[in-house]
């Protein structure tokens, strides 16, 4: 049972995690979840929920584990009295790394076990070890963001030593759930929604309230913290400064005239930027500027930063926006170039000069301790445009109830070297998260963000990289990832290269040509079609994909629906091609 003198066992959350995998249902989840949580103290509970889902940091974190999974079975392997060839026959029968440990940890003899007193770890110190050498939630939470801290000469003895303590200190259950943290994918088929049933049940808060709070406060295990510790989830509702919220998400339309009916006839128009969403925090100050996928990315846009301090003219707000390269003339520089300056973190002048940005504004969620969220757009457009001033500048828009009149702005849009055009209801609220109806995008070209899954390395000139890559779209429902075709096109050599060590830094199972990665990577995939596919479990497969860009600046919770998809599948009575799978691989 949870709790203790000496806080609540690892094996207890190990327990939880292969009752929570065992079990189909999503109610059930929830409540076994529930359960366990309720009864944690409210830093355990917060834990718990992020290692359940394969996180030791939060977004906005700049720490990472920076461990892999070959550094994971080479620390393993190193545990056990076999040779080479038997650890491997033990591991072959595990559908993962970490029931390929829990194998290779129960079936293989141990050597001595080494401690995690030894590094500074164990009771006293940083605190891995309970009662009788037994590894506690909180024991290995602290020394897995220990992991982060190690660098310099030596870092990566130092990393395994640590590991091995813990490998050591772990039973195979508790091994197999150790392993799947460590890289970030503990297939416990427990998606966000799920969690956040089981925080709402585990604090009695009603769901809307939990996943709005989510939304607003940096997470489900948040919630359940502040829930646990006595306090009023109502007050997580409305934005603080630092804590980024999640971005309001947009609806794919087909066309102008479609988004203007679904609307109710009037709406708003902006233009569809071709660069990446960003979240702009201002108090005393202080500027912080965070990706989509609430990652601190301050460091990425001296410019923004300037432009902030510049042309703010209140005390405090959050904005939200987007940020685009752009040439001498003004018009957008392609997103890949722009790409480039969010894949280092010393900028040099050099490149700060030749690829600039600029921001651009469309929303505000936050001014001078004043919440805007339940505002209508309409009435946070205007305090958006009273409190900002060049350097800082809206984006281009319109209101209008007439079809021509938005089609004219959607060429300008395009002419101008845009994506397309976002429609807004004027009245809705900004609901964080959330990818309702209220906002439409309307782009020129047919495009669907997907999440690369798995890869093959390609064939002839592309052998050396892995360069053939297997699709998934969200299924709502579970939350899971499902695979919807493959393809080998778009990329150039350079972002071959680039994708490839990426994938191998994130790679979960490796089988000669192939392997399965965590679910990290987010493409942009242009398709002809969308056809039925008995070859597929969703049912559904693309036609002629084709990668347009990679959107590192997207998570996987973004990434389109399968019901997105079906919704494109040729209706009743059109004739459907009879080729079974498009894409190029």
């Amino acid at each position: 049972m949870p709790g203790g003198a000496r806080g609540t066992l690892f094996s207890d959350l190990a327990s939880i995690a292969r009752e929570v995998a065992s079990t189909a249902s999503r109610r059930e989840k929830a409540l076994i979840l529930a359960r366990f949580l309720k009864d944690l103290s409210p830093d355990e509970a917060t834990h718990a929920a992020m290692l359940l889902t394969g996180r030791v940091f939060h977004p906005w974190e700049p720490a990472r584990l920076n461990v892999s999974w070959p550094t994971v079975w080479r620390v393993v392997s190193s545990l056990v009295s076999a040779d080479e060839r038997e650890v491997r026959e033990v591991a072959s029968a595990g559908v993962d790394l970490g029931e390929a440990v829990r194998l290779v940890l129960s079936a293989l003899p141990r050597k001595r076990q080494e401690t995690l007193a030894e590094f500074g770890q164990g009771p006293g110190g940083v605190g891995g070890e309970g009662a009788a050498g037994r590894l506690t939630l909180e024991g290995a939470y602290s020394a897995l963001r220990s992991l982060a801290g190690i660098s310099g000469p030596g870092s990566r003895a130092r990393r395994e030593a640590v590991l091995r303590a813990l490998f050591s200190a772990a039973d195979p259950d508790e091994a197999w759930l150790l392993a799947n943290v460590l890289v970030g994918e503990t297939r416990l088929g427990l998606s966000e929604g799920i969690l956040l049933d089981a925080v709402a049940a585990a604090l009695g808060t009603p769901r809307w309230k939990v996943e709005r709070a989510a939304a607003v406060a940096g997470g489900p295990a948040e919630v359940l913290r502040e829930g646990l510790a006595g306090g009023d989830v109502s007050s997580l509702l409305s934005p603080r400064t630092f804590i980024p919220v999640r971005p309001m998400l947009a609806q794919p339309a087909d066309d102008v005239g479609e988004a203007l009916d679904q609307l109710g006839g009037e709406a708003s128009l902006e233009y569809k930027l071709d660069g990446v969403r960003v979240q702009i925090h201002f108090r005393g100050g202080r500027v912080a500027v965070y990706s989509r996928r609430m990652s601190d990315i301050t460091s990425s846009v001296p410019e923004v930063v300037r432009g902030t301090l510049e042309g703010l003219r209140v005390d405090e707000a959050i904005l939200d926006g987007e940020v685009v390269a752009e040439g001498r003339d003004g018009r957008p520089l392609p997103f890949q170039l722009l790409m480039r300056r969010f894949r280092r973190l010393d900028l040099p002048e050099e490149v700060v000069r030749r690829i600039p940005l600029r921001a651009y504004l469309f929303d505000v969620l936050l001014v001078d301790g004043r919440p805007t969220l339940d505002e209508p757009y309409e009435a946070r457009r205007r305090i958006l445009e009273e409190v900002i001033s060049p350097p800082l500048d809206p984006v281009p828009s319109i209101a209008t109830s007439d079809p021509d009149e938005a089609g004219e702005f959607m060429e300008e849009a395009v002419s101008a070297g845009h994506e397309g055009v976002v429609v807004k209801r004027p009245s809705s609220p900004y609901v964080p998260g959330a990818r309702g109806g209220n906002w439409l995008k309307v782009k020129r070209v047919r495009t669907v963000d997907l999440v690369i899954v798995a890869a093959e390395r390609g064939y002839g000139r592309r052998h050396r990289w892995y360069s053939d890559y297997h699709l998934a779209a969200r299924d709502p429902e579970t939350g899971e990832l499902v695979e919807v075709g493959k393809t080998f096109k778009g990329l150039t050599d350079e972002e071959f290269e680039w994708m490839t060590g990426k994938l191998r830094s994130i790679a979960v199972e490796e089988r000669g040509g192939f392997i399965r990665v965590r679910p990290e990577v987010v493409v942009e995939v242009a398709f002809s079609d969308v056809q039925r596919s008995p070859k597929y479990p969703s049912g559904v497969a693309l036609r002629f994909a084709r990668i347009v860009r990679i959107r590192t600046d997207k998570s996987p919770e973004e990434a389109d629906t399968v019901d997105r998809l079906r919704e494109l599948l040729p209706r009743e009575g059109e004739r459907e091609e009879e080729q079974e799978e498009g894409g190029g691989g």
